[in-house]
């Protein structure tokens, strides 16, 4: 397996287990990950969210951890890498008012490099102009962005635990699917797991 160079967009009240849990995957099958907030630099911490479905209209929310960013968001160079993560939770909402942010997520989409995005990360994409003509899952909250955006919206199964690839674009509507998401991004990558 060639090592990958990934990019993962984090940020304050991301999904805890969206955030923490890729990155691990990734980096223990050793793609080299650099997780990067915008204003933040290594070692500088993002605080996590844990969502989950107790039974309300829509998902709870209590305080996760702080995740620590591993490379200074302002050294980013969207070119240097192979492929990006966006995790879910709120913030792809603000991560989007972001121009740079902006501007890189567009980069990968334009470049058709591999992008896993979960939860509300297709607000990004949209964000960023990338979903026309593409399908996507994402939490049912953001389907309306994805289809404004001239995306299809891919829809869940009862359990969340479904992933959709389409092309190098690999989505989930949410944490409980990351078997299935990591699978088809490690795939997408072309990285290879034995047992």
């Amino acid at each position: 397996m060639a090592k990958k160079k990934i990019l993962m967009l984090v940020g304050d009240f991301g999904e805890d287990y969206e955030t923490m849990v890729p990155f691990q995957i990734l980096t223990m099958v050793g793609h080299e990950v650099h997780a990067v907030c915008p204003g933040k630099k290594a070692g500088q911490t993002v605080k996590t969210a844990i969502h989950d479905f107790e039974g309300d209209q829509t998902y709870s929310e209590k305080r996760g951890h702080n995740f620590a960013v591993n490379y200074d968001f302002d050294k980013v160079k969207p070119e240097d890498y192979d492929a990006l993560v966006i995790p879910g939770g709120r913030a792809p909402e603000y991560l989007r008012l972001d121009d740079r942010v902006v501007e890189i997520v567009r980069h990968f989409g334009q470049a058709n490099k591999p992008i896993a995005a979960i939860c509300h990360g297709p607000q990004l994409l949209a964000a960023a102009g990338v979903l026309k003509g593409k399908h996507s899952s994402s939490y049912p909250a953001v389907k309306t962005e994805v289809e404004l955006a001239g995306g299809t919206w891919v829809p869940n199964n009862e359990t969340f635990t479904n992933a959709h690839t389409d092309g190098n674009l690999v989505s989930a509507p949410a944490w409980p699917a990351h078997p299935e998401w990591m699978r088809q991004f490690l795939e997408v990558l072309g990285s290879k797991i034995e047992a």
